[in-house]
């Protein structure tokens, strides 16, 4: 009886239970298992425009700095757009648009450098953009995007992987929303951003944006 006991509580620890922000789906695997997201039910979200919410819109990025910390740096402004297509989520768009100008480090005299020639040059290129061109599995709301980034006159493609946490209204206008959750990786380096490379040259890029009806 005690070795089916310790059995029963083995099995136990080697599951988790994995439970959505939504509330709508819960996956449960073997510990060491994969278990691949499951995102929010697009078919809950009507076709049309929809606007990152300034007040929930968080894009940033994080480097190793010379292996003693991994600062991260984010933007003051997010400006991005989705025209999502309720029929044919796969062929749903997304531009965004980033001030370099509003680029936060916490540290004022960071915060001078990296927007000189050395790093952005934003007097010369005063914004990074994204544009969609493939979105994959995200019916499912979970999956990838793919589209031309451009940094610093440089385009090239980037992918980011991400889910659909929640689909759902705004709890004091009622306006329809969903927000989303992404990371995507990069060589700053291969986007003319090259000070002191190969040192701190691989990027993380972090996003969490609500978005909103516009129309």
């Amino acid at each position: 009886a005690v070795l089916a006991a310790c059995s029963g509580a083995t099995e136990t620890a080697k599951s988790q239970a994995v439970k959505l922000d939504s509330g709508v789906a819960v996956v449960t695997a073997k510990m060491g298992e994969h278990v691949q997201p499951v995102g929010a039910d697009l078919s809950e979200l009507p076709a049309g425009t929809y606007k990152s919410e300034q007040g929930h819109a968080y894009v940033a990025f994080q480097y190793s700095h010379q292996g003693f910390s991994k600062p991260i740096i984010r933007w003051g402004t997010t400006d991005a757009t989705v025209t999502f297509d309720a029929e044919n989520p796969e062929n749903s768009k997304l531009t965004v648009t980033l001030p370099v100008a509003d680029i936060d480090t916490g540290v004022a005299k960071w915060d001078e450098h990296i927007k000189a020639a050395d790093f952005f040059d934003a007097a010369t290129f005063p914004e990074v953009t994204f544009v969609s061109t493939d979105v994959d599995q995200i019916k499912d709301g979970y999956g990838t995007l793919t589209g031309d980034l451009t940094i610093k006159g440089v385009t090239k493609p980037f992918t980011l992987t991400g889910t659909v946490n929640k689909v759902g209204q705004n709890f004091r206008s009622g306006v329809d929303m969903f927000g989303v959750s992404a990371k995507g990786y990069l060589k700053r380096s291969d986007f003319g951003v090259d000070k002191y490379a190969p040192m701190a040259d691989d990027i993380e890029i972090m996003i969490e944006v609500e978005f909103q009806k516009a129309n």
